[in-house]
């Protein structure tokens, strides 16, 4: 695989509307819930960093590059935990100190199912295609 295949991908439509479908509810969720750890700018960061590393870390594990897994594990802590900690320090310790337990495993949950859904390379209409033939549906 060459280094322009990956920014392929990433700027695949289908792609980019589960994002910004992603992104929004993320955004909702910050105004309805309310919680001290859950504003617009974390959620515009950890969803841009799930886009980015989620599906690559996906793959990494289902094709056992098992070279490639602690670049892996760290991407996937950086996704789930590090971005979060980062802007968190900075902005508000204290929420950070009160929320950073609960927040992981929603994360890293919301992590490998982004990964799960932007793991297929091609366009909508060859995954169509591929899921109609593996399932044999006419």
């Amino acid at each position: 695989m060459n280094f322009i295949e990956p920014l392929i991908e990433l700027k695949r439509p289908w792609k980019l509307a589960t994002f910004g479908c992603g992104l929004s509810l993320l955004i909702v969720g910050s105004f309805y819930y309310q919680a001290p750890d859950w504003d617009i700018p974390i959620s515009f960061i950890m969803a841009f960093v799930a886009y980015l590393t989620a599906p690559w870390s996906m793959r990494v594990m289902v094709t056992r590059q098992w070279s490639q897994w602690p670049l892996m594990f760290f991407m996937t802590w950086f996704g789930v935990d590090g971005c979060y900690w980062l802007y968190w320090t900075w902005k508000n310790p204290i929420a950070l100190e009160l929320m950073r337990e609960a927040n992981a495993p929603a994360s890293l949950s919301l992590y490998w199912m982004c990964g799960l859904i932007w793991f297929y390379r091609g366009t909508l209409r060859q995954m169509a295609s591929d899921t109609r033939r593996m399932f044999r549906i006419p």
